[in-house]
């Protein structure tokens, strides 16, 4: 049996930003709704050096397994953080389709999850949107503002990197973090390794989406000053064990009943802001509804490119 494979430049090609977010949009939607499931992503562990995980899905005709990593040591040895596979199925038959590049499904829906958080949870005429954090993931995230008529500025760690990626997608760099995490919409993609939203930081009106903080141990917020905010996440079952809302839920801070889920706002069933000056946060742990969702998208499009065929 013959099937195509993706590369991450196919990936790309075959799902553009703005394709993304649609994409992803109705997989949060199906998912609320019961449409499509999943089960929470299984992590195989070998800190300090990273994790594998494992993150099934079901839906629209296909089953999905992806396989990736995440080793944030990986940049210091010319490696990348991320790598791995999506296998994607046909869900009556239990046929590989298709198989595609885990990294670059992961930026496509990790960006396309930030904009969508932002749209839907920002506050009404919000149009200054910063992303901090300029590694793959991050940058996709700048595509998908710039895809969407959205000014967006970037800023990095690494003023080079920064000024480099902000050149790529065409938009602006910030002078600096303090002015970067002032936007009216902000976009966190960092390694989570510390905190960069201490007690009390966000102003009203502000939106985050917490992108980084998607594994045991890691934040980009202070647990304080998330239960300060209108708190909505992926998937409770997921963000709660595992990404910002963790220490948060641990310390007795935030409670199930204290959090929205941005599937039942996109859906329609459930409020997302409730006022101007209400201060909105997004726990992003990526889900396996967005990479099959993507996965399906580049799938409908294989005709249009060259695709290599793997014999399994």
């Amino acid at each position: 049996m013959e099937v195509p494979f993706f590369s991450a430049r196919a990936v790309r090609a075959a799902v553009p930003p703005e394709l993304a977010y649609e994409a992803v949009r109705a997989g949060f939607i199906a998912y609320a709704r019961g449409e499509w499931t999943m089960q929470p992503k299984l992590y195989v562990t070998n800190y300090p050096a990273g994790d594998f995980r494992a993150m099934p899905a079901l839906g629209g005709g296909h089953a999905l397994l992806k396989w990736v990593t995440s080793f944030p040591g990986n940049p210091a040895r010319g490696l990348p953080t991320v790598t791995g596979v999506v296998v994607l199925c046909d869900a009556e038959t239990g046929q590989v389709v298709a198989l595609l590049d885990a990294a670059a499904v992961t930026a496509l829906r990790t960006g396309a999850a930030a904009v969508l958080a932002a749209d839907a949870l920002g506050r009404r005429g919000s149009d200054h949107a910063a992303v901090v954090g300029a590694g793959v993931n991050g940058l996709a995230a700048v595509q998908t503002f710039v895809a969407v008529g959205r000014r967006v500025m970037l800023w990095d760690v690494d003023d080079a990197r920064a000024a480099a990626g902000a050149a790529s997608v065409g938009a602006e760099v910030a002078a600096s973090l303090e002015e970067a995490l002032a936007a009216d919409l902000v976009v966190t993609v960092t390694p989570g390794r510390e905190i960069l939203l201490p007690e009390g930081s966000l102003r009203p009106g502000q939106h985050v989406s917490l992108m980084g903080a998607d594994g045991p141990g890691k934040a980009e917020i202070a647990a304080a000053e998330l239960a300060r905010t209108r708190v909505f996440c992926d998937d409770w079952e997921q963000a709660s064990h595992g990404g910002e809302l963790t220490a948060a839920v641990t310390a007795g801070l935030l409670t199930r009943n204290d959090v929205g889920m941005l599937g039942d706002v996109l859906a329609g069933t459930a409020p997302g802001r409730t006022s101007d000056d209400e201060i909105t946060a997004f726990d992003s742990t990526g889900l396996a509804i967005q990479d099959l969702a993507i996965a399906r998208a580049a799938l409908e499009r294989a005709g249009g490119l060259d695709l290599p065929l793997l014999e399994l």
